[in-house]
């Protein structure tokens, strides 16, 4: 008796198995595909998460903590009355507009402890050459929060890298460190703060193929201001800076200035006048910041038609960013910072 040979798949059975075989890898790969993208988008907006928030924490508390200058409560010639330095004892100094408006005071006008602009070209201040151009600029001064004592007897004090104020509650002297104060021993009961200069604003920087935002900060050194990337991925800022402009004689705010102490407008760094930024026809009390986040890499499979309202103009329009249909996520942050420190301080012309 003959046995009965084994017989393979038809062709007909063979396609369907084929068939069977690609619907279910197109599943698998339908699913790995997608957990890709999830975790590729989740990936870029925990990364623009994090470098927007630290921007604005970074920008909100050093602009929180403008015109801080220890025990000092006299007008800022106080520094006048003792040896300080100038911008000719640094080599590059960044300068602002107004006629006294750099990293030291001088005997003239008002000493401007907050200033800003929107760049207009990649050279601003003296001090900057790469600028992102229709980004804001700002431009910070006080002293870190943390004051050094007095050495007894006298002593050189501090980093040679840096500059110090030594100041009672009605005069000072700002040194470099590790010298002598040449007033150590005539201001009574001093203490000695770090007196800092910063400097923020956005450019962009070449990565291989591609063109990176990033914020950089200019820092006060004893040879002049030292810049350098504080975060990837910060393709603009902004500042709109509120102003109490209510001033009358017979009202007086928390400083003595007159004014109720309640921001009545909030201005645009280029529409603010020379007399709003001496605080001679108002006082600033609050600044708005906006950071606009951006993806580092673009994500080819993502068009961003997004537009981003960074404040207003001095019109009332909005002045917008277009995501232009380019392949980049973005995300906007903005706070609103109470300056506790604003006053006026002014020598007369």
């Amino acid at each position: 008796m003959m046995k009965r040979q084994q017989q393979g798949f038809n062709l007909i059975e063979v396609f369907i198995a084929l068939a069977v075989g690609l619907a279910l890898l197109s599943g698998v790969l339908s699913v790995f595909i997608g957990m890709r993208i999830t975790t590729s988008e989740t990936s870029s907006f925990g990364e623009l998460q994090e470098n927007g928030r630290f921007a604005i924490s970074v920008l909100s508390d050093d602009i929180l903590k403008q015109n801080f200058f220890g025990e000092l409560n006299a007008p800022m010639d106080a520094f006048l009355l003792r040896t300080s330095p100038t911008s000719a004892d640094i080599a590059t100094d960044c300068t602002g507009d107004g006629v006294n408006n750099a990293t030291f005071p001088v005997a003239v006008g008002t000493f401007r402890t907050l200033w800003g602009k929107t760049a207009a070209s990649a050279s601003e201040m003296g001090c900057i050459d790469d600028a992102k151009v229709g980004s804001d600029i700002v431009q910070l001064k006080r002293t870190i929060a943390s004051p050094i004592a007095v050495p007894n007897p006298a002593a050189a004090v501090g980093d040679a890298d840096r500059f110090y104020l030594l100041a009672n509650v009605n005069e000072g002297e700002i040194f470099v460190g590790n010298t002598v104060p040449a007033n150590i021993n005539d201001i009574d009961d001093a203490q000695i703060w770090q007196y800092q200069h910063h400097v923020y604003y956005v450019t962009e920087e070449s990565q291989g193929d591609n063109t990176v935002p990033v914020l950089r900060q200019g820092r006060l050194t004893s040879e002049g201001m030292d810049f350098d990337v504080l975060v990837e991925g910060i393709e603009s800022i902004r500042f709109m800076y509120g102003v109490d402009t209510d001033l009358d004689a017979d009202t007086t705010d928390y400083f003595g200035g007159e004014g109720d102490g309640i921001v009545d407008t909030f201005i645009a760094a280029d529409d603010m006048t020379s007399a709003l930024w001496s605080n001679n026809a108002s006082r600033i009390l609050a600044v708005k910041i906006f950071v606009l986040a951006r993806d580092i890499l673009p994500d080819l499979n993502y068009e961003n038609n997004n537009t981003y309202i960074m404040g207003s103009d001095s019109a009332g329009a909005d002045v917008v960013i277009e995501g232009g249909g380019d392949n980049y996520r973005r995300l906007l942050f903005t706070t609103t910072v109470t300056l506790f420190n604003a006053r006026e301080d002014k020598w007369p012309p």
